[in-house]
């Protein structure tokens, strides 16, 4: 059994079927990408996973519990964290207390601390940021407005954000859309230091095969919301049911 677990969801919007009994099992401590052309349902399988969509049908397990019927932010404490295909930050503020707000939760209009903030205590907070950003390399920025950062800077604060809430899941969309190559290198360089020193899993949504090659261990191809192959990275290369989705026809 697996840290993540989806089984036989469903997922319809009007007339169109978006997901299709969909059965994904993620092993813990692994890379695994979920690919597939345009409107293939990965997205919204993705937001099946936060909470963000209730599935029609079907299951989404994480380490044995569900996840259907919590919120974004009750799927989060579980230990699930996202990093959106447009990097979500605060522009106004600078780098470390961007890493620093997810240690705080807003309640009644102020903020307080949360359970990550609790646990460790408020002293430690700082020292845990400052920490996270040499990991990520960017303590030579902890003090810069975040909204002046590049792309490729602006995508490993958010990690740096993700991080400081010691998730278990890491699920990313598309890390490296709209980066030049050498950001996109940079960043998966980042994501293999992430995996190998912290033991996180990654599940990886992602169009640069670059990407998907140099980082999964097994990857899932959906097709029209529904699962198509799962495979190894060298048995997913070739493959004629791949190559008809994306190509449209049949390869021969």
């Amino acid at each position: 059994m697996g840290i993540l677990e989806v089984k036989g969801v469903n997922k319809r919007f009007g007339g169109l079927q978006a997901l299709g009994d969909v059965n994904l099992s993620v092993a813990e401590n692994s890379v695994h990408a979920i690919i597939g052309p345009n409107g293939a349902g990965k997205s919204t399988l993705l937001n099946c996973l936060v909470g963000m969509l209730i599935p029609d049908s079907g299951s989404v397990t994480f380490q044995g519990e569900s996840v259907l019927g919590r919120n974004p932010h009750e799927i989060n404490q579980m230990g699930i964290s996202r990093v959106f295909q447009t990097p979500e930050i605060f522009g106004d503020l600078s780098v470390i207390e961007n890493v620093m707000i997810p240690c705080f939760a807003k309640r009644d209009g102020a903020f307080e601390l949360n359970a990550w903030g609790a646990v460790r205590g408020q002293a430690d907070i700082r020292d845990t940021a400052e920490q996270i950003l040499i990991d990520v390399n960017m303590q030579d920025k902890r003090h810069i407005n975040a909204a002046s950062l590049s792309r490729g800077d602006k995508r490993r604060l958010e990690m740096a954000m993700c991080l400081v809430q010691q998730p278990k899941l890491l699920l990313l969309d598309e890390p490296t859309a709209g980066m030049a190559r050498a950001d996109t290198n940079n960043t998966i360089d980042l994501l293999k230091e992430i995996h190998d020193s912290r033991d996180i899993t990654m599940a990886i949504i992602e169009h640069d095969m670059h990407v998907v090659f140099s980082l999964a261990e097994r990857i899932t191809v959906l097709a029209q919301g529904s699962p198509l192959v799962e495979e190894t990275p060298e048995n997913i290369k070739g493959h004629p049911k791949v190559r008809e989705a994306y190509l449209g026809e049949a390869q021969v």
